[in-house]
């Protein structure tokens, strides 16, 4: 089946590119990336290099460059191989491509590229590259170079470990020391800001005609072999290389464990490698997976992003976040926003719960990142950074994007002034606890989260005494073009959820864990004025109410007086397309105009609001949002199932699932690169398929489904997980069939619709969907 942008699929597995495009390598090295939450190696071509923007990023290497920015390094790239015909470089860009084709398997993480080509003499070479970022080993990335001459030629291959890498912000490696190790090259390098030593390793085995000659060549960051080979009409050569990585933060010795994974990979033989590799894919999909019959291209979309969530994620560890661009390039600087939370992490919560939970230990671990920026700014408790790496302390600069017009930077309060960020994560916390009843976790993690941000909020509210209320002034909302306004109606229901979570809690420890509640209390200082503090400002935070008339929410204070006008309106009034649209000079400053999903973001997170109140706010807010963020389609995509618009929820669908693949989004936005895999939306995809088109909400006592398919749709199938019970579902128009595995532990309450069944492990129930 063709897609777009000269895409195609066969089954919904696979992605192929059939034409080269020189204009969209940046884009394509994204969406063709291999990765396994360790590392990510982007998907281009083996003779590129950072002129192309290869990349292999590494998780917990963090490190400032140029004063500004601290990103993750870009490792030396052991996978570098060029190949000659009679003098002449294979590659897209030189020569006359014959055939082309390159792909990326999603199934199996496997990265495929097959190249026909000849020269401008007329040599002519059958290329076929297959590599893998392996997700038995986390370390390795292996890759089978194949070749077969089509005529008698004299062919020169070169092929190592290249350290001249594309950076953003700066070059992050020094001291690089090449080295040769009986059959290994390796390079060792450090950080400059940090001292952390990365270590690469490549290994090698070549398969088929032997060389008539090699040479080691070292040159400045490059450490390389030249092979010469004589070769016959037909004649065929296998190059296996394995790529190994390690840096100090992982153990204490990352050479030697380079060095030894290398030589055990290599000993092992590619095929084993990619056979034990594809079996932990396999475990993954069983569970992950979902089944789009009558929509390939739906079907294909979906996988692609799911695939690209779960390799953005670094399962191997609860102290490391998921990146906005995970470790597609350096944008963002492979660290955390609320988009973790809220975007990436219910996909994990309802198939593989514990990568949830590791996600939200990763806060627990940097709950003194978030003290110390909440003190810093003059308040107490936990205010998480807006951009988190390890630490979480904030990495958000105050000056992020420049005015395009004058050069001059511009001050953004994302750092400051965006506070939903931390009773997002309360949010998170108790969705957590709802889907899996782990209250061990809340124990033990959550109830220290939770009451740190309750602490915060009281810290940064205002009490209006003339009106008897606690209000959130200066903020900034998800709608990131209006800065500094006054009672954000998203800020305001987070807040007020996470402190009412933050009272149950209590209540339920003072029953569960007394001991460890006094013990917690005690540590952070809390006595029961705080809890008084606390149960106060659940009874009296303003919450912005639907107009009895119009039923509209407002966004925040003032803002139906601002300029009612079109986004499109708004875009015509710009002097040069790069232009920040935002505070505090934006074109839509004055007017309504908002980013993204800002009160249709409160509506799809919150189940308080009745059907008509959730339509006129849809209604009224869609056609004024830019959607300038990759966040904003999948929100809107869900508010419109739960409205009945199915057609406007396969639209933002579709716009969620194809803003990489399709290249919908800007990657540089006021004079900053934001390229790169938008993982947020990989996640909410996910979302608006399960949580709009099935309708699923979970609670305490249960979970119910109010199932609404696009007509494109012939019948919608995937598993979850509910308090670690496995459900296979199977949605069409007429019925949603729900199946409990035998090896299940507990009788599960569904309701659908307004019927309600109990199942027992073991069971299939039926529910009709006709009206």
């Amino acid at each position: 089946m063709k897609l777009k942008n000269n895409l195609s699929t066969e089954n919904g597995w696979q992605i192929r590119e059939n034409k080269f495009n020189e204009d969209q390598i940046v884009i394509t090295g994204s969406n063709f990336m291999i990765g396994n939450g360790y590392l990510g190696y982007r998907g281009t071509s083996a003779e590129w290099g950072a002129d192309e923007y290869v990349g292999c990023i590494v998780t917990d290497t963090y490190d400032m460059a140029d004063g500004k920015w601290r990103e993750l390094c870009n490792a030396p790239n052991a996978l570098y191989t060029k190949l000659y015909l009679e003098g002449e470089l294979v590659s897209e860009f030189e020569g006359k491509i014959n055939d082309y084709q390159r792909e990326i398997n999603l199934k199996h993480g496997l990265y495929n590229r097959k190249l026909n080509w000849s020269a401008n003499n007329g040599a002519s070479v059958q290329l076929d590259v297959e590599k893998f970022a392996s997700y038995d080993n986390l370390h390795l990335v292996p890759m089978e170079y194949t070749f077969e001459v089509q005529e008698d030629t004299e062919v020169t291959l070169i092929t190592g470990i290249d350290g001249q890498v594309w950076d953003l912000n700066g070059q992050h490696l020094k001291d690089h020391e090449l080295i040769v190790e009986d059959d290994l090259t390796v390079i060792k390098a450090v950080t400059g800001e940090s001292n952390i030593e990365l270590d690469v390793a490549e290994a090698l085995e070549i398969v088929g005609a032997k060389p008539k000659s090699e040479e080691i060549i070292k040159e400045e960051k490059r450490i390389l072999r030249q092979l010469k080979f004589d070769l016959a009409a037909g004649e065929q050569v296998t190059l296996k290389k394995v790529m190994s990585v390690y840096s100090s933060n992982d153990l204490a010795n990352p050479f030697e464990a380079a060095t030894r994974d290398a030589k055990t990979a290599i000993e092992a033989g590619y095929d084993k490698l990619k056979e034990v590799h594809q079996t932990k894919w396999d475990q993954v999909w069983e569970v992950s997976d979902i089944k789009v019959d009558g929509d390939l291209e739906a079907q294909t979309l979906l996988r692609f992003n799911l695939y690209h969530n779960t390799i953005c994620t670094p399962a191997h560890s609860d102290k490391l976040p998921i990146g906005a661009r995970g470790l597609s390039c350096q944008a963002y600087q492979g660290s955390a926003f609320w988009d973790q939370e809220i975007f990436n992490m219910p996909m994990f919560l309802y198939t593989r719960p514990e990568l949830a939970k590791n996600i939200l230990k990763y806060r627990y671990h940097t709950l003194d990142g978030a003290r110390k920026k909440a003190k810093d700014l003059g308040y107490y408790g936990a205010y998480y950074a807006w951009v988190s790496g390890k630490s979480g302390e904030e990495l958000c600069p105050d000056f992020f994007f420049e005015n395009v017009l004058t050069g001059r930077k511009i001050r953004n309060h994302f750092n400051d002034w965006q506070i939903h960020v931390s009773p997002d994560i309360a949010y998170a916390v108790w969705q957590y606890y709802q889907a899996t009843g782990d209250w061990e976790f809340i124990e033990d993690y959550g109830a220290e989260i939770v009451f740190e941000i309750a602490q915060f909020l009281v810290a940064h509210a205002y009490f209006k005494k003339d009106k008897n209320r606690y209000e959130f002034i200066r903020l900034l909302g998800p709608d990131e073009y209006h800065e500094n306004v006054d009672n954000n109606a998203f800020t305001n229901y987070q807040a007020q959820y996470a402190l009412d979570k933050a009272v149950t809690i209590y209540e339920k420890l003072q029953d569960t864990a007394p001991q460890k509640l006094i013990k917690l209390l005690g540590s952070l200082g809390l006595g029961e004025e705080d809890i008084d503090n606390w149960r106060e400002m659940v009874e009296l935070i303003y919450l912005p109410q639907p107009d009895e008339e119009t039923l509209l929410i407002e966004q925040f204070d003032g803002y139906f007086d601002l300029e009612d006008v079109t986004p499109k309106e708004v875009e015509s009034r710009l002097k040069d397309p790069h232009e920040y649209l935002g505070w505090p000079v934006g074109v839509t400053v004055r007017t309504q105009v908002s980013k993204q999903a800002d009160v249709v973001q409160l509506l799809c997170m919150h189940n308080s609001f009745d059907e008509e109140v959730m339509k006129a706010n849809y209604e009224y807010y869609e056609p004024r949002c830019e959607h300038g963020s990759s966040l904003s389609p999948s929100s809107h995509s869900i508010v419109a199932s739960k409205v009945g618009n199915t057609d406007e929820a396969y639209k933002h669908l579709m716009k969620s699932a194809t803003v990489d693949l399709y290249n919908t989004n800007k990657a540089i936005h006021g004079g900053t690169f934001i390229g790169g895999i938008h993982t947020a939306a990989c996640g909410g995809t996910w979302q608006a398929i399960v949580k709009g088109f099935a309708g699923l909400e979970v609670k305490t006592e249960g979970i119910s489904f109010d199932p609404i398919l696009p007509e494109e749709w012939d019948e919608l199938e995937f598993n979850l997980k509910y308090n670690y019970n496995d459900l296979e579902l199977e949605i069409t128009d007429e019925q949603l069939v729900i199946n409990s595995v035998v090896k299940n532990k507990d009788a599960i309450e569904v309701k659908v619709n307004d019927e309600v069944k109990i199942i027992k492990p073991g069971e299939e129930v039926v529910f009709s969907l006709c009206s």
